[in-house]
């Protein structure tokens, strides 16, 4: 059946429930790159330097990181609903504070508050939706995956629109929406029933234990590195007004949208996961390089280019999460998020560090080394990955869908 045919299940003929669901995903993703194009406005402002700016990624996703071990637990007990909501009244409150901050610090504090929201939210927003799509997995994963597509695009266009007046603006227009989804959940999603097993704390470490998951989790760990290098330091380099880099990253956000659900699948379905993973990530550290020692106009355009390679990279480690492990897909992708988003939380920390110890060039060499590193793990740690890797499913089940959004 094709996802998209308006007829019953399709795409476009969806309850009430999941749309207010997917809405809510997009603005939940848009918070990752809302404060992409104002960090330098946002420095100016509270008389911060680069790198306590980037503190504002370190906190959310190093909160992010640990939430991973605890979103399963809490939702396997009250169910996803209610998750949900919790979540976004997290990302309500703590995204309006964050507009009224008086000081880097403080700033700091309430988006490491937002990444714990965004984290309960996020984790279940997609099981929730296969739960009460009509029709079948294939097209709520479909809206889902778009929605996360959105989402990554629009939030630097948010935030460069709403920047551009006040660098306070994008986070009290991200606590309105959310507050708006909130309404929309609570009116139009049901409780769905709660997983007759219940998730422990530390059932997601425990699955570490997988020699092929562990492989796929540092490989992963690496490449995010590189990512978020990317996304919180590329900023201060262009140096531009919050429309010209809400703009850029627009543009890479809609080419991570296109290459993780359109061209990913089809790159695997030809050469197969692990050569596509280790031709992506080698082009990922040549495109960083070069964005780090070319002039002004390169540097755009490899920012841009950089979204294409993390499209493909997101999908197909997310599959290789999914698919190597023993351990039930919920748990292991739970484990394998836990490691990998450490990274995200350590490249803005260290990238305007090692800026301030050296100069503007040597962080987008360290981050061409973390993804070529990445690359090695995959090579050397091949058997391991592809132990089960011929029974990925490209065409994702409803088990694989409550782990999707790894991506």
């Amino acid at each position: 059946m094709n996802p998209f045919d308006a007829g019953a299940g399709g795409l476009l003929k969806q309850p009430k429930s999941v749309w207010a669901t997917a809405g809510a995903s997009v603005v939940a993703f848009m918070g990752i790159g809302l404060v992409d194009p104002i960090l330098p406005s946002i420095a100016q402002g509270l008389h911060a330097t680069a790198s306590q700016v980037s503190l504002l990624f370190t906190s959310y996703f190093l909160i992010t990181a640990v939430a991973m071990l605890v979103t399963g637990f809490v939702s396997s007990r009250i169910g996803g609903r209610k998750t949900l909501l919790l979540g976004l009244a997290f990302v309500v409150v703590f995204a309006g504070l964050a507009g009224t901050s008086g000081s880097v610090g403080e700033l700091v504090g309430f988006r490491a508050g937002w990444g714990l929201g965004n984290a309960l939210f996020v984790s279940t927003a997609l099981a929730v939706i296969v739960g009460a799509a009509a029709g079948g997995s294939a097209a709520a994963i479909l809206l889902y995956e778009s929605a996360l597509g959105l989402g990554m695009a629009c939030g630097p266009l948010l935030g460069a629109l709403l920047g551009d007046a006040s660098w306070r603006y994008p986070f009290f227009g991200t606590a309105f929406l959310m507050a708006a989804g909130f309404l929309c959940i609570a009116v139009f999603l049901r409780e769905q029933p709660k997983p007759a097993r219940k998730t422990s704390l530390l059932d997601p470490v425990k699955a570490l234990g997988h020699g092929g998951l562990a492989s796929a989790a540092v490989s992963a760990f690496f490449y995010n590195y590189t990512f978020f290098t990317v996304l919180a330091f590329t900023p201060f380099v262009l140096d531009m007004s919050p429309y010209r880099s809400g703009a850029v990253f627009f543009a890479w956000g809609v080419l991570l949208a296109v290459f993780s659900v359109l061209v990913a699948p089809r790159l695997q379905k030809r050469f197969g996961s692990l050569k596509v993973l280790g031709g992506s990530l080698v082009l990922l550290a040549a495109d960083v390089l070069v964005l780090g020692y070319g002039d002004h106009a390169t540097a755009v355009v490899c920012t841009i280019l950089s979204g294409a390679f993390i499209g493909v990279n997101n999908t197909v480690y997310t599959e290789l999460a999914l698919g190597v492990s023993d351990a039930p897909r919920p748990v292991a992708s739970a484990g394998y998020n836990f490691v990998r988003w450490f990274a995200a939380a350590a490249a803005p920390y260290f990238a305007p560090k090692i800026e301030e110890w050296t100069d503007l060039h040597i962080p987008f060499a360290v981050a061409a080394v973390t993804a070529v590193v990445g690359a090695l793990v995959v090579a050397v740690r091949r058997k391991a990955l592809t132990a089960e890797a011929e029974e990925l499913e490209t065409a994702h089940t409803t088990e694989d869908s409550v782990t999707v959004f790894a991506n």
